[in-house]
């Protein structure tokens, strides 16, 4: 009964016992944390830099003069400047369609006629009456004329003369208000055929001959295509280059995905600021010929509403952002990095304009984390060492700045301006 307890027991202490000195010799072969850090500075990793007073390795950019455009880059959608809805005027009967849905019209283009035979019919008897009444007038007028010749003489009196006369004058009225019956059903008569107010393309045509249409029916709907306008807002800041901007008709950029870009120009500003956004409406006109932009369509607007002249311009990712401010590492010839505060001015793209920093000046780009102010700083590329097959590392090749394994900085070049980030 002993032996069945013991054995186990000892089965369990010389595994405890193999395991604690497994892991005393593994860690007396890391050895204690500060030779770790040691090691590690001696084979050059991260932190050996700082702990020996190397330099430093970066990547710098060279700072340089431009005209940096500010642009307002926003979402608009495309407006039409122009867009009908045709309707009757009067309760009537569709006699022909003379258009097809999608097309293209012209102004005063015949696109409906009306049963038109009642507006003939009524137009026709006024006419008529307009002559009955035009031939008693002219009865009227030589009766007057012979009473005046018989009241120069005597032979009639002068009331009787006065009471032809009233009478021609009321015929002179008659025949007037024949004349506006005619222009009535004249128009009246118009009524029957509907014609394109403006030029542009009609949309669905609902409408078929012997439709019964009212002054309530929409037949068709003439948009206007070419030129065609955008409409977009504008943060109220921006709004005084904006108005600035109106007046010199500054172009204004539309893009619409996979399509080449429009030029337009600016051409109205609202007059008023929406409160519960904080933008104000503006409008550009484009001309439309090839249809790139559509009613209803979302696009891309760029406006240009003021233009830096001058302005140094670095890489935005140079920039740090500090609880003091943004700053900027500058290098010297001496290879000797120094922190700057600088004032951002307008980020376009990749790229900001600032002051604080002057063209030709070069500032830490990347590794901007290893530099410390008033350190050295270095642009070379150490050799990486290889491990050949059964034998030791090579020896780490030279790294100071006149190494033969050094590479070219890296300067990048400022990007075009693109786009604003307001």
């Amino acid at each position: 009964m002993k032996k069945k307890v013991v054995l186990p027991l000892l089965a369990v202490l010389v595994v405890g016992g193999a395991a604690f000195w497994w892991w005393g010799a593994r860690q007396a072969a890391k050895g204690s944390p500060a030779q770790q850090q040691e090691q590690q500075q001696a084979k050059g990793g991260p932190g050996a830099a700082r702990a020996n007073g190397a330099p430093a390795l970066v990547t710098l950019a060279q700072a340089r003069k431009q005209d940096v455009p500010i642009t307002v880059q926003v979402n608009g959608s495309v407006v039409s400047l122009n867009s009908v809805d045709l309707r009757p005027q009067v309760t009537n009967t569709v006699r022909e369609v003379h258009v097809k849905e999608g097309q293209f019209v012209k102004a005063g283009q015949l696109l409906f006629t009306l049963d038109e035979r009642a507006d003939q019919a009524n137009l026709a008897k006024a006419k008529a009456q307009q002559l009955k009444d035009e031939a008693t007038l002219a009865d009227l007028e030589r009766q007057y004329k012979r009473n005046q010749e018989l009241l120069a003489q005597n032979f009639i009196s002068k009331s009787a003369a006065d009471a032809t006369l009233s009478q021609m004058e009321a015929q002179r009225a008659a025949v007037a208000a024949d004349k506006a019956a005619v222009q009535a059903a004249q128009v009246a008569l118009s009524y029957s055929t509907l014609r394109a107010p403006i030029a542009g393309r009609i949309g669905a045509v609902n409408i078929y001959p012997g439709s019964l249409v009212q002054p309530t029916s929409s037949l068709l709907t003439i948009t206007q295509l070419d030129p065609i306008a955008v409409s977009f807002p504008v943060p109220e800041d921006k709004l005084q280059d904006l108005l600035a901007a109106a007046r010199s008709h500054t172009p204004v950029q539309a893009i619409v995905p996979g399509r080449k870009p429009v030029q337009g120009t600016l051409d109205f500003v609202d007059n008023t600021v929406d409160p519960q956004i904080g933008t104000v409406r503006a409008k550009a006109v484009f001309d439309n010929a090839d249809q790139t932009l559509w009613p209803g369509q979302f696009v891309e607007t760029h406006v240009t509403v003021n233009m830096l002249k001058d302005a140094t311009v670095i890489p935005a990712a140079s920039v740090m952002l500090l609880a003091e401010g943004s700053s900027v590492y500058v290098v010297d010839e001496q290879r000797t990095a120094s922190r700057r505060k600088v004032q951002q001015l307008y980020t376009f793209g990749t790229q900001v304009a600032v002051k604080g920093v002057e063209a030709g000046e070069q500032v830490v780009l990347e590794g901007k984390q290893n530099v410390r102010p008033g350190g050295k700083v270095r642009t070379d590329v150490p050799a990486q060492p290889t491990q050949s097959p059964g034998g030791p590392a090579p020896s780490r090749g030279p790294t100071g700045p006149g190494a033969a394994s050094a590479a070219p900085e890296a300067v990048p070049e400022a990007a075009p301006p693109t786009r604003s980030r307001a």
